[in-house]
């Protein structure tokens, strides 16, 4: 006997507006089930993981904090993963932009001078430093045929063992007390605050705009037209004159770009030095946010917002209740696997073949 996926002639358009939430609920039920087996009650748990981080100030503008930077890569990776390109380096390009961003910030450290160019020239060398460390495994696929799978992601190695190389070195705080980190940023290379004594920065605003612009990009200009035929149909983009090669240079760009922003931003942001260790994950975990979220902007944002919202639950219930952080991790991949099984209940239906005919080879 074997299973057999076949497309549906015809589409649910509620189905497919209910399917992520029907997984969401599905994810619920499991993690509760997983919790009860650990000597919680469920509903402790949830109220920890889902109500708590929305009943404070402080939390809520550590959710938008997290949100921010896993939607923008995520945002970035959807321009890759609409063409069929698989960019799994953004964790590198992350670092790459928060080096390179950072770089210029401990460079200016103390300038006597005007100040006012030293945050845009930080965004503007995290941005560009973002392209072009994902310019290595496009450029590598596009004149060598070597898979972007592997090369963009054995980079992500490379840019974390150069970042711990220069605050350990070059760019080390001479009067750090030999401590792996650079000097702290100046007020002029930090991202301003949006209220005044709260830890919420402008690089939410950027990572909202970028959002804002990858919308408009996908769904009303001639790139994001090309964007979605590659993807949907190679043979038919090649027949209308879409180049392979521009197409891969210009999506890894883009996703680059992005990742590298939001690098900076976390830099000049929330951290205020560089130090070994810049990122929590959101490379990796922006995969998952892309894909949560249907390679679409708005669902991108809206994926980022429950990701970091579990994750400030997570945070809170291994305080609270003892709950191992694992949990939270498991429950964010168990999401994205339910999502995606109900992704394909939507688009086809399963025929169950008996062994026999599955045997003779009879469709």
């Amino acid at each position: 006997m074997r299973l057999d996926l076949l497309p549906r002639a015809r589409r649910s358009r509620r189905l497919d507006l209910l399917a992520p939430a029907l997984a969401f609920l599905a994810a619920v039920l499991i993690g509760g089930i997983a919790v009860a087996a650990l000597g919680v009650p469920p509903g402790q748990a949830f109220l920890t993981y889902f109500v708590a981080p929305l009943s404070e100030v402080w939390s809520l503008q550590e959710v938008a904090l997290k949100a921010a930077p896993l939607a923008l890569i995520a945002t970035g990776l959807a321009f890759c993963y609409r063409a069929n390109l698989w960019n799994i380096g953004a964790e590198g390009q992350y670092v790459a932009g928060g080096l390179a961003g950072g770089w210029v910030a401990v460079a200016a450290h103390g300038s006597q001078g005007p100040t006012a160019w030293i945050l845009p020239a930080m965004l503007l060398a995290g941005t560009c430093a973002g392209i072009a460390y994902a310019m290595i495994p496009a450029l590598l696929r596009v004149r060598l045929g070597v898979s972007e799978i592997l090369t963009s992601l054995m980079l992500v190695y490379v840019a974390q063992l150069l970042l711990d190389y220069m605050v350990r070195g070059p760019l080390r705080d001479p009067q750090g007390y030999n401590f792996p980190q650079s000097v702290s940023f100046d007020d002029a290379a930090r991202l301003p605050l949006l209220m005044a004594g709260e830890s919420l920065h402008a690089g939410v605003l950027i990572g909202l705009v970028g959002i804002g612009l990858a919308a408009l990009v996908l769904t009303r200009t001639l790139f994001g037209f090309e964007v979605r035929t590659v993807g949907a149909s190679p043979r038919a983009a090649r027949f209308a004159g879409f180049s392979d090669a521009r197409l891969t240079l210009a999506v890894f760009a883009i996703s680059g770009g992005a990742a590298g922003l939001a690098g900076i931003c976390e830099v000049a942001g929330r951290i205020g030095q560089l130090q070994p260790e810049i990122s929590p994950g959101y490379g990796f975990t922006a995969i998952i946010v892309a894909f949560l979220g249907r390679l679409s902007p708005p669902g991108i944002l809206l994926a980022a917002l429950v990701i970091a919202l579990t994750t400030i639950g997570g945070e809170g219930a291994q305080i609270d209740l003892k709950l191992p952080l694992d949990l939270t991790r498991a429950f964010q991949g168990l999401l994205l696997g339910l999502v995606l099984g109900a992704d394909v209940l939507t688009r086809y239906h399963v025929r169950i073949v008996p062994g026999g005919a599955g045997a003779k080879g009879i469709p």
